[in-house]
């Protein structure tokens, strides 16, 4: 219901169409111009979009030749990781997303990324144990990740069933018992 009613909030909608705009110019190789939108967008109210500009406004950066500043917060190397996550580049992804949790290790969509490689990577153990960690710290995310498709390998794992049912108890390291 969240997610529903942010899809129709007049803000997320622009910044939608703005990242549209944006990654319109980027396939053009008009780098300029999407550097500039993305720019916007890096600083703006909708952390999603935000997230995702600021990994698009530093590949600009690197295409149009200006050396881009290197990652020094966990919300930098996050950015990245989810980067290198979208484009399948896994260890990288792993790498980043680890030096994130490292300098902030209290934040659910860093424990979520680094579940979601985990699990692409086919490390069960390590992606459930980010994937609970994540819920603990968000319950949402159980949610989420019942519908993502980077747990699709998980899906038949008793584990993450039980850690993304609805019927999850408020603690999600506790199973809760099989009906009879």
């Amino acid at each position: 219901m969240a997610i529903e009613k942010q899809r129709s909030d007049p803000r997320y909608q622009s910044a939608i169409k703005n990242f549209e705009i944006a990654a319109r110019a980027f396939q053009r190789q008009n780098y300029e111009k999407a550097k500039e939108v993305f720019e916007k967008l890096a600083s703006g109210e909708v952390f999603e979009v935000a997230e995702r500009a600021r990994v698009h406004l530093r590949l600009c950066e690197q295409r149009l030749g200006r050396p881009a500043q290197g990652p020094k917060t966990s919300e930098d190397f996050y950015a990245l990781g989810v980067g290198e996550l979208n484009a399948r580049q896994l260890d990288a992804a792993v790498e980043h997303l680890t030096k994130a949790q490292r300098l902030d290790g209290k934040q659910d969509h860093i424990r979520y990324a680094l579940a979601a490689a985990h699990a692409l990577r086919g490390n069960a153990e390590v992606a459930l144990e980010h994937l609970r960690a994540s819920i603990e710290l968000r319950p949402e995310n159980r949610i989420h990740a019942r519908h993502d498709d980077d747990f699709r390998g998980l899906a038949h794992d008793p584990r993450f069933r039980s850690l993304v049912s609805p019927q999850a108890t408020s603690d999600p390291r506790v199973t809760p018992p099989n009906p009879a």
